[in-house]
């Protein structure tokens, strides 16, 4: 039995951090663990703007403890009338890593998102001409689809029609959760990656709704069937290089204070970042991939999206780790994921 594992430092293709205070508490969890996230641009107002985004970055980075190095990697909110060439110049002067398409009004504060997929066509067209990599929250809106039925919907309207009409456009298809998103990723080109979320490897939808409802396992998209988690599992840690190097880390952490949670309509998001890796290694553990777990968390991203591996190494060791039950953030409380929990992984650093 292994007692511990040392790994390159990894990153976190997928992450919020939010803005002002809850950003300056919750940015020290990830940099604890991670060198770079990729961070969504989903704030109030979105960031939408090479400006925005440069302001955004230097607030993160005077948020990292400065015994931690961590880099934030900015996002581009996509929306019906973003200027193809103002992203393009942010990207060229390394604000922008990625554009993030987000549907309107599919998850937290997606308002601003673009209403119809082929209105951003011209932007689309620009990203692949300049490579810049399209991060997708792949689900449709409309409210006569169900809502465990919206992510492959978004596949067959919509991301088939993007890959194919942009074939050289870098795709990730963020925070998949059915064995359809899999089998989209398995057979599209190398230009195809997707991200996946630590809760989507552990729970399906009855942590949601069996015993009542359980607000803190309700993310977005939401967990699925047992079938579709089986599928996630295969996907991150299957064992042929020519499929799992498609598939790598991002934990969605997506603060939300406890009362937000517990209210009469609680926020979607689960607050992954204090045990992230943790997470992710009881999965790989339980399925017999421990000698796989790199490549997830540490390779298959810096990759996919043309950045140096990390030099730095982090360890975990094989420890009995309680879980707090809340966490205190800006004179309030968080509810951690795995809250109440004991995990069998501790990251020691």
């Amino acid at each position: 039995m292994i007692e511990s594992l040392t790994i390159r430092r990894p990153d976190d293709w997928h992450l919020h951090f939010r803005d002002g205070d809850i950003m300056r508490g919750v940015v020290p969890y990830t940099a604890r663990q991670f060198a770079r996230a990729i961070v969504m641009p989903n704030l109030t107002p979105p960031v939408t703007t090479t400006a925005l985004a440069a302001e955004y970055r230097d607030r993160i980075r005077a948020a990292v403890p400065q015994d931690m190095r961590f880099e934030p990697l900015m996002t581009c909110y996509l929306t019906d009338t973003t200027d193809p060439d103002d992203l393009a110049r942010g990207a060229g002067a390394g604000v922008f890593t990625a554009a993030k398409l987000y549907p309107a009004y599919a998850t937290t504060n997606s308002s601003s998102g673009v209403t119809n997929v082929e209105l951003i066509y011209p932007v689309l067209e620009r990203m692949e001409q300049d490579d810049i990599v399209l991060c997708i929250h792949g689900e449709v809106t409309d409210h006569d689809i169900d809502v465990f039925d919206r992510e492959a919907e978004f596949i067959d309207r919509h991301l088939n029609a993007i890959v194919a009409t942009f074939p050289n456009l870098r795709v990730v298809f963020e925070h998949i959760t059915t064995s359809d998103a899999v089998e989209f990723v398995k057979a599209a080109s190398d230009k195809v990656g997707a991200t996946i979320t630590p809760q989507h490897l552990h729970i399906n939808r009855n942590a949601m709704l069996v015993g009542g409802i359980q607000p803190h396992n309700y993310c977005l998209p939401v967990a699925k069937r047992e079938t579709h988690r089986l599928a996630l599992r295969a996907a991150a840690t299957s064992s042929d290089p020519a499929i799992a190097r498609k598939f790598f880390l991002g934990t969605d952490s997506a603060p939300h204070m406890r009362g937000d949670k517990e209210s009469a309509c609680g926020c979607a998001g689960i607050f992954g970042a204090p045990v992230a890796l943790e997470s992710y290694l009881t999965v790989f553990e339980e399925e017999g991939a421990i000698d796989r777990f790199e490549a997830f968390a540490s390779l298959n991203g810096p990759a996919f999206y043309k950045m140096p591996v990390n030099q730095e190494t982090v360890t975990l060791e094989r420890i009995e780790a309680p879980v707090p039950e809340e966490l205190p953030l800006v004179g309030e409380t968080i509810v951690p994921w795995h809250a109440g929990q004991v995990l069998n992984w501790k990251f020691v650093g």
